[in-house]
């Protein structure tokens, strides 16, 4: 049986942080499933197809395509980890503050599906900051994005600023 791991978010845009958090999954987990959740509590910049494309497009550009399965959910996480058979929820933690959280909704998780892990994973010193919500804001006042996302989400996100 080939352990699955499930990278759940919004990915409201996918960003250099999250590539590098699936890269680093690979290194654990033979099949990685990116879960991209529709979050009803949270108004995304990007339809949820949108999102997804712009995660299978930034995998393309990075050499993982193929490696990693993007998929959609509207469930609770736990659901959607039984139907993929995973084993594992992965979740990067950036800053001190992401874990009260994330340990809270690992506790639940694993008190809703007992056979579920989840495993924290730490992005590079270069994404420790990074976050799909300060993304937003630098192309919103026209800052250089660059650095932080793939070419194909930067010009999803120009588009939508109205500036392509």
């Amino acid at each position: 049986m080939i352990r699955k791991a499930i990278y759940p978010g919004t990915f409201d845009p996918v960003t250099l942080g999250h590539l590098d958090i699936v890269k680093r999954g690979l290194e654990i987990f033979p099949e990685l499933i990116v879960g991209i959740a529709e979050n009803p509590k949270k108004k995304p910049m990007f339809t949820i197809e949108e999102r997804k494309e712009m995660f299978k497009e930034s995998l393309k550009e990075i050499g993982l395509n193929g490696r990693v399965k993007v998929k959609t959910f509207n469930s609770l996480l736990v659901e959607f980890a039984k139907k993929e058979g995973a084993v594992a929820i992965i979740r990067g933690i950036r800053i001190i503050s992401d874990m009260d959280h994330e340990f809270t909704m690992a506790s639940i998780n694993r008190k809703l599906y007992p056979e579920i892990e989840t495993v924290f994973l730490m992005p590079s010193d270069e994404f420790a900051y990074l976050s799909s919500s300060v993304v937003r804001e630098l192309a919103f006042y026209g800052g250089d994005v660059d650095q932080f996302v793939t070419k194909c989400v930067k010009e999803k996100l120009l588009e939508k600023m109205g500036r392509k």
